[in-house]
């Protein structure tokens, strides 16, 4: 009798606790479900080519556009990791006057997930003023915001 009383109060104990978590999905519960924004591999490639865009306007604040709140960078040129806008703000000013162009090369991997997605390979820099090509591994992490692709993270370092 006791271990038939005891097997009740602890199946009681655990349907009790699972009603005070709430289910994805139910609306009773009040928590709700993450919608995934379809996506492919070429609309994330082309972000890419959207921050390259951005980079030949010059104008650093059109740059840092492309970056989350909150985001890292963690730069090519500079040993200082920039989170603040203000700080994506700085190093861009100063890369910008490079006058930078992008190219990616091989390999270049993209991973997509519900509504996050990773780009990351190998690419280049050719700095216009003096002709000047660096090489560069570069990964980017973006999250759709529900209106568009931000990047949360960038890595970029010259290849040894």
């Amino acid at each position: 009798m006791k271990t038939m009383s005891l097997v009740c109060l602890v199946i009681a104990i655990s349907l009790a606790g699972c009603a005070g978590n709430p289910v994805a999905g139910d609306p009773a519960s009040g928590a709700r479900r993450e919608s995934c924004k379809p996506t492919s591999e070429r609309e994330i490639a082309a972000l890419f080519d959207r921050w390259n865009a951005s980079l030949q306007t010059g104008d650093p604040r059109r740059v840092v556009d492309n970056y989350a709140e909150p985001s890292i960078l963690l730069p090519t040129q500079s040993y200082a990791v920039r989170v603040t806008r203000a700080e994506k703000e700085d190093y861009f000013t100063n890369f910008l006057r490079k006058r930078p162009f992008g190219t990616i090369g091989d390999p270049r991997q993209i991973e997509i997930g519900c509504n996050r997605a990773v780009d990351s390979g190998l690419y280049s820099f050719r700095f216009s003023p003096t002709d000047e090509v660096i090489l560069a591994r570069y990964t980017f992490a973006y999250r759709w915001t529900g209106k568009e692709w931000l990047i949360t993270s960038h890595h970029s370092s010259v290849v040894p």
